[in-house]
């Protein structure tokens, strides 16, 4: 059934967020609606974001091929308007929702985040979001949930990556239910004030900057709350590289390189190397969701 918040909403009030919120966002690539009016948020690096160039031409998103350059050069195609998102599993209102009325009950914010990929290059990225805890608030999270799992669009004629048989589609993540209930964890619709481009997932995705960058999925179209982990890509394809966890942890070294230092994108090829950073600089604020694990072990 396709559901929209007017039928979870009491009415007075979805009506008033509609008012306050209509025009501020467009997802559909309505000219005159294109600029996210969006809050500066108190959880942002003060380090200096990347270029638009540096964020929307070095993309990982194997649904267009596995080239850094290839989401660039093939999302265009991608058709994100309609676009609707499915939310199941043990919630009390699940549903199939339009896009529109899941971010327009959610107040935006701009929040500049270190983004950390596992092949050791690093940007910083002024995201445009909402937390994922007020969606699941208001879907209702049943006491027995305790994953999140997470699924990408699957459509072959204009996402040619997923011509391959490397990735069993669609593509999968998942989080703990404490992670995806952390503030720190958006869900973002744009970037750099603007709606989110193809390549970078469009028209919404995962962001959770303490892990790496292929834990935050593109383009979702399934949420789901289940009681068990979830299957997750990478972790089915190489277990004894990619944990479920995928938290940036210096520490523990990818099998194939070091994770203890990174280079940041757009500062040339000598230049921007770093120290990597527990949890990617982010320690403070979620150290305490692992008190008590293994992170070697949970990695």
């Amino acid at each position: 059934m396709r559901m929209t918040w007017s039928d979870v909403t009491p009415k007075p009030l979805w009506l008033n967020r509609r008012q306050l919120l209509a025009g501020a966002v467009s997802l559909a690539g309505t000219p005159a609606l294109a600029r996210i009016e969006a809050a500066k948020s108190a959880y942002s690096t003060d380090a200096e974001p990347n270029s638009l160039e540096d964020i929307s031409t070095y993309n990982n998103f194997y649904e267009f091929g596995t080239g850094k350059g290839d989401p660039a050069a093939y999302a265009g195609s991608l058709t994100v308007d309609p676009w609707s998102v499915v939310i199941d599993g043990m919630v009390d209102k699940p549903g199939t929702y339009d896009l529109s009325d899941v971010v327009k009950g959610q107040p935006l914010e701009e929040r500049i985040y270190r983004f950390r990929c596992v092949e050791a290059w690093a940007m910083v990225v002024p995201w445009i979001g909402f937390q994922l805890s007020g969606l699941l608030d208001r879907v209702g999270v049943q006491p027995g949930a305790k994953f999140v799992a997470f699924e990408t669009l699957v459509r072959p004629e204009e996402m040619p990556g997923q011509s391959s048989p490397f990735i069993e589609w669609p593509y999968r993540e998942g989080l703990r239910l404490d992670e995806a209930m952390h503030p720190l964890t958006i869900l973002a619709t744009g970037l750099y004030g603007e709606e989110m481009p193809k390549q970078n997932g469009a028209p919404i995705r995962l962001v959770v900057p303490w892990k790496y960058g292929f834990k935050s999925i593109k383009s979702i179209v399934r949420i789901s709350l289940v009681d068990k982990m979830p299957p997750t890509t990478w972790n089915m394809l190489q277990p004894g590289e990619y944990g479920f966890y995928s938290n940036v942890n210096p520490k523990v070294d990818h099998p194939r390189w070091s994770q203890a230092s990174e280079r940041r994108i757009g500062a040339g090829l000598f230049g921007g190397r770093q120290d990597t950073l527990m949890f990617n600089g982010y320690e403070a604020e979620v150290a305490s969701l692992y008190a008590g694990q293994d992170l070697a072990k949970d990695y």
